[in-house]
């Protein structure tokens, strides 16, 4: 098994014995967007046939969005795409993407994984969240349990974007759901999501 054949969201709670709510917890996070980024954003919507083409959706529009933000963490991120993660068996495959910590070794050392990010294949949202959910479970079992981290989770096909989160055995799925023809709120939806992570990298320092 891997994380693709979840097929839902309810596979992963009842193996997992996880508890789903859903609630507001994402605190747009204002961040300023680069004039260069957001022409290309623009030239990429406006000239690819992305209903054609999965890999272009993440590499035109998910992957550059993530990217922008993460410029203003890299000190403390390394931004993995399409990096494997195995916990046991079943808790194994490729997220898409993968902000983890960055190691003191270099960029090459994969260390403790804070959010993951996938695309949303063929628009499949039920079947996205039961891959993303998995991925986060596998997470949250390679840093170790006991440390109460909270994992972020993303799910997107590009136009839309949604967001979760898992801490201890309660999943929580954002209410709000964003769309790239509001450019500037997906940004700060997606900064919350990297600010939440530096905070929690912070406070396992202390």
């Amino acid at each position: 098994m891997s994380f693709d054949t979840y097929k839902n969201i309810s596979e992963v709670l009842k193996e997992y014995r996880i508890t789903s709510t859903e609630g507001n917890y994402i605190i747009e996070t204002e961040i300023a967007i680069r004039e260069a980024f957001q022409e290309e954003l623009e030239f990429c919507l406006r000239e690819f046939a992305f209903a054609e083409s999965e890999y272009a959706i993440c590499e035109t529009i998910i992957f550059p969005i993530l990217k922008e933000v993460y410029r203003h963490y890299r000190d403390k991120f390394t931004l993995w795409s399409h990096k494997t993660i195995a916990y046991d068996e079943k808790l194994s495959g490729v997220p898409d993407y993968i902000l983890a910590k960055r190691s003191p070794l270099g960029k090459e050392v994969f260390e403790n994984p804070f959010f993951v990010a996938i695309e949303a294949k063929k628009d499949d949202f039920i079947k996205g969240w039961g891959q993303c959910l998995a991925e986060m479970v596998a997470i949250q079992k390679i840093n170790g349990e006991s440390r109460q981290q909270t994992i972020f989770g993303i799910v997107s096909n590009g136009e839309f974007w949604q967001f979760g989160k898992l801490k201890s055995n309660i999943f929580t799925k954002e209410l709000k759901s964003y769309t790239i023809s509001e450019l500037e709120r997906v940004l700060a939806a997606v900064n919350y999501i990297f600010r939440q992570c530096e905070l929690e990298l912070n406070s396992f320092a202390e």
